[in-house]
C-alpha cells in the first residue's frame, strides 16, 4: 500500500486543508470519525491517531444483539402512567 502522496494545500474557510488519500489512510489504519492529534514539528506536520472513532447510533444499533443484551434493564412493576 502507498504510504506517501504528493498533494496540494487547499483553502477551507480560514484554514488550510489536505485530504488524506484512501491508501495512505488504510496504511495508517485511520477510520472515519477517529480522533487525531495534529502537531507542527519543525517544518513538518504530524497527524497521529489518539483514540477509537465514536460510533453513530446506527452503528450501535447494528451491533446490538438481543440475545446478549436483551431483556429489561430493571425488572419492576409498572408505576404511574404505565399502569393500565
Amino acid at each position: 500500500m502507498s504510504r506517501t502522496a504528493t498533494l496540494k494545500l487547499q483553502q477551507w474557510g480560514n484554514s488550510l486543508a489536505v485530504r488524506i488519500p484512501a491508501a495512505v489512510a488504510r496504511s495508517a489504519r485511520f477510520r472515519v470519525g477517529q480522533p487525531v492529534e495534529v502537531s507542527a514539528q519543525d517544518f513538518n506536520v504530524l497527524v497521529k491517531a489518539i483514540g477509537e472513532p465514536q460510533l453513530t447510533l446506527a452503528q450501535k444499533l447494528a451491533a446490538f444483539n438481543p440475545d446478549r443484551h436483551g431483556g429489561e434493564a430493571m425488572a419492576a412493576k409498572a408505576v404511574g402512567n404505565e399502569v393500565i
